[in-house]
């Protein structure tokens, strides 16, 4: 997962764009630290926009537009259609998404539609729908239909989301951005994609990377679960037994 965020990252640079202006950014946090109590964790984004390398310009002229896109780990999901036979709900159709990514919000100085148009936006994969277009075996349609289903459950989630007024530039060339990780954030590495927009062309981005991570009780249990996956059924299971059985007695009481 790490190798495959760090091609993103560098595919990312290598597309950037030719006589483009620089882009200096910051991220306020390298690791949101997961706990028992962890209720969420509030990230800051901001950078600054400079003249390109060899440059004779000491400022760039405006005005900016600005989208930070979030990204946290991918992994291979299934999207599944219900439906009622006989009485009974059962799975009777799926696509899956290769490398669809688990935690995905947007951040954006203004609407959207107002800073680029929609190829721009579905090409570098700033939409959540972008993500659900990649080649998955099946028609194009029927992978349509699925990806926007999907979106629309991690959204409810609170996983995925667009904030049109996210961005604030502080100055012509300042600008900071402020997210809200949820508490079901996805543990994992995470990277924030920024860019920067003038007459509706990308003319800067620029990368971020930092990870959400498990410690304490939460990280043992967590690694119990994927290392040892017998002894922790079992020992769940035990748990289970015995937290019912002292329920049994005290109640008796």
């Amino acid at each position: 997962m790490m190798r495959l965020l760090a091609l993103f990252a560098i595919l990312f640079g290598l597309v950037a764009p030719a006589h483009a202006a620089r882009l200096v950014s910051q991220v306020s946090n390298d690791t949101v630290e997961i706990t028992s109590s962890f209720d969420g964790e509030r990230m800051s984004f901001f950078g600054q926009i400079m003249p390109d390398a060899g440059s004779t310009e000491k400022v760039v002229e405006g005005p900016f537009q600005t989208i930070v896109v979030v990204l946290g780990p991918t992994q291979n999901r299934v999207a599944r259609q219900k439906t009622h036979n006989f009485g009974i709900w059962l799975n009777t159709d799926q696509v899956e998404y290769k490398n669809f990514p688990s935690y995905f919000h947007v951040l954006a100085s203004a609407r959207l539609k107002d800073i680029t148009d929609v190829t721009t936006l579905t090409t570098n994969y700033i939409l959540p729908e972008a993500h659900t277009l990649m080649p998955s075996g099946v028609d194009w349609w029927k992978s349509a239909v699925f990806g926007r289903e999907l979106v629309r459950l991690m959204t409810e989630e609170g996983l995925f989301g667009i904030q049109e007024n996210g961005v604030n530039f502080l100055s012509d060339n300042f600008y900071s951005a402020r997210l809200t990780l949820p508490s079901n954030a996805p543990p994992g590495p995470y990277i924030a994609l920024t860019y920067v927009f003038k007459n509706g062309e990308i003319i800067a981005r620029k990368s971020e990377g930092f990870s959400v991570r498990k410690i304490g009780f939460e990280r043992f249990l967590a690694l119990s679960a994927v290392q040892q996956p017998l002894l922790y059924g079992i020992i769940c299971v035990l748990l289970a037994l015995v937290t019912g059985w002292l329920g049994g007695v005290l109640f008796k009481r």
